[in-house]
């Protein structure tokens, strides 16, 4: 009997599934976006934080497809806090809001940490007042 072939969307879900499972998130708290970049598969990880009602980007990856860039993004969530530095971002969002609010990154450098903060929208839409790089534990 011919061995029936592993079906991608199964294998992509059982992955999220580790992903979202690993990082303790709530499935309304973690998007997975594709896209194709250059021929390969690009997948951001975002964050949602419901306490302020804005998403950040977590994390890139590309593969050679969905799988691929899934696979790297596991390894990735298992290792990132031994391999990133932590950063503490003080900020306020535009449109005549005066609430100072407090998110945390894990990037290799500070300017890496801001793009995560500015992902997906106009860098003029944010204030920020402080980034410190917060000490090893």
């Amino acid at each position: 009997m011919p061995e029936i072939s592993s079906d991608i969307h199964v294998e992509a879900a059982r992955i999220q599934q580790q992903i979202k499972d690993y990082l303790g998130l709530r499935t309304s708290d973690l998007i997975f976006e594709y896209s194709v970049l250059d021929g390969k598969s690009k997948l951001d990880l975002i964050t949602l934080n419901p306490r302020h009602n804005q998403s950040f980007l977590f994390h890139s990856e590309t593969g050679s497809d969905k799988v691929d860039a899934l696979k790297k993004m596991w390894t990735y969530v298992q290792n990132f806090k031994e391999k990133e530095n932590s950063y503490t971002i003080q900020w306020v969002a535009g449109g005549g809001e005066h609430e100072l609010h407090t998110s945390y990154f894990r990037a290799s450098n500070i300017f890496n940490a801001l793009e995560k903060l500015y992902y997906g929208r106009d860098r003029n839409t944010i204030t920020v007042f402080s980034v410190v790089l917060n000490p090893v534990s």
